[in-house]
């Protein structure tokens, strides 16, 4: 059972939030006294500053964050955060939110591209990894063999193998599965 922990200033917002997840029999919505037998896994909360989340948050120290806004979001900021994260936008569906939920009790960052990622004229922080490495890591998530991202890249096979072993080396991983799970956590990449 996923619990969920609604942090909305709106009344409206807080009741469609749980009649939209109440028709998910794995996620229950917690009320807003946490104690052992309550704590939050997920809490769910309007889009703020990073820094009012940081406040926020005491008490409930290892739940996954879920912001809901329409505002693109600053991800160094977010980076910070010594929790996982997601972000959504505010007329997310049943689906979307559910999926999303489910995503952050598993450790991993969500949210859509055009909230999570600066536009196409201003540089993206890849972390470690370079512009190619990060094209790499991008079709390793979507499931891609080696052969099938050379062609996609217009690059040779044995090029892939060199900067997937780049990749594993700067990621501190030893297989695909963790190099896609780390692109995701440190929001290198997003499905």
């Amino acid at each position: 059972m996923i619990r969920v922990l609604l942090n909305v200033s709106s009344p409206a917002l807080r009741a469609g939030l749980s009649a939209l997840l109440s028709s998910d029999r794995t996620i229950r919505v917690v009320n807003d006294s946490l104690d052992e037998e309550n704590e939050a896994d997920v809490i769910i909360m309007s889009a703020s500053p990073v820094s009012r989340v940081h406040n926020e948050l005491d008490d409930s120290p290892s739940a996954a964050i879920l912001l809901l806004g329409d505002d693109q979001f600053n991800i160094q900021e977010m980076r910070r955060l010594a929790r996982v994260w997601g972000v959504l936008p505010t007329d997310s569906s049943a689906e979307e939110l559910t999926v999303a939920i489910r995503a952050l009790s598993q450790g991993l960052i969500v949210g859509t591209p055009t909230l999570l990622f600066e536009a196409e004229g201003e540089p993206l922080e890849r972390g470690p990894m370079t512009e190619r490495e990060s094209e790499v890591l991008g079709l390793l998530a979507k499931g891609l063999a080696n052969k099938q991202i050379a062609v996609a890249l217009g690059i040779s096979e044995h090029t892939v193998k060199f900067h997937v072993s780049s990749i594993y080396s700067k990621l501190n991983v030893t297989n695909r599965t963790e190099a896609v799970r780390e692109g995701l956590r440190g929001g290198w990449i997003a499905l």
